[in-house]
């Protein structure tokens, strides 16, 4: 008995490569407020225009115009990924950190517009003095308290414990929360958001034995009972703290005198 073989003619596989999108650049015009101390009566508005790719962020742009444009622009900036907090401005009207905000999550069909952050003195440009932000955070104590002796370990802690205050530890003190907050602008001796958040995260501390003593800076008029509870400080925070809900929370602990 026999049997056929039959051998299949061989085919060549084609492999079809996508071409590759090259990104495009685009001219996107930013109006900044520029304010020099040392020329301006008032702080006044500039354009420029300079060309971007969609990923490129707020902070390309400024750091384009100030090398390619006009050498004079000030702001501040530091790691430039979200960690320093130093590059916090308004952008279209919101509080946000330049390092963060992308071409292409905004409108460049307008001007987009850019300004200092409200309620701290300006100093030149887009740089405020921090110094009264950085005040009223210290009033706060925001570092851990322990009592009794010094301890031979490790602090212990239960991870339910830790993660009773785990949002507030979260903060990297850009200032966005309390001067998105309306009554900080009209209120500077008022405390602010970010320093609630700050007493927020020791007062909740299973380990600390400071609450009394925070409580009871918040307690003051100017302290924690100034807020409205309008929630533009949530909605400003770059890291994604529930601030108003740790504000509520700490006026709670002062109603019913327990953490």
């Amino acid at each position: 008995m026999s049997v056929d073989t039959v051998t299949e003619p061989s085919s060549t596989a084609v492999v079809v490569v996508p071409e590759t999108v090259v990104p495009v650049a685009t001219d996107v015009t930013f109006r900044i407020r520029r304010y020099r101390p040392e020329y301006d009566q008032e702080p006044h508005w500039e354009d420029y225009t300079v060309a971007l790719y969609p990923t490129d962020r707020v902070l390309t742009a400024l750091e384009k115009i100030k090398s390619e444009l006009d050498g004079s622009l000030t702001f501040r900036r530091s790691c430039g990924h979200g960690i320093c907090g130093s590059d916090a401005m308004r952008i279209n009207g919101r509080n946000r950190l330049a390092c963060k905000t992308l071409v292409k999550d905004l409108d460049i069909s307008k001007v987009i517009t850019v300004e200092a952050i409200k309620g701290l003195p300006l100093e030149k440009d887009l740089v405020v003095d921090m110094e009264p932000f950085f005040a009223a955070y210290r009033q706060v104590l925001p570092f851990l308290i322990p009592e009794g002796h010094e301890p031979t370990k490790e602090r212990i802690q239960s991870a339910e414990d830790r993660a009773r205050f785990d949002d507030t530890t979260k903060c990297i003190l850009c200032a966005c929360c309390t001067t998105s907050c309306p009554v900080f602008w009209t209120d500077e001796a008022y405390f602010g958001p970010a320093a609630i958040v700050a007493a927020h995260r020791f007062i909740f501390d299973s380990r600390d034995a400071g609450s009394e003593a925070r409580l009871e800076v918040l307690n003051e008029k100017e302290g924690v009972w100034r807020c409205r509870t309008t929630f533009n400080c949530t909605d400003a925070c770059p890291r994604g703290i529930e601030v108003t809900k740790a504000i509520q929370e700490v006026k709670r602990a002062l109603i019913f005198k327990r953490v």
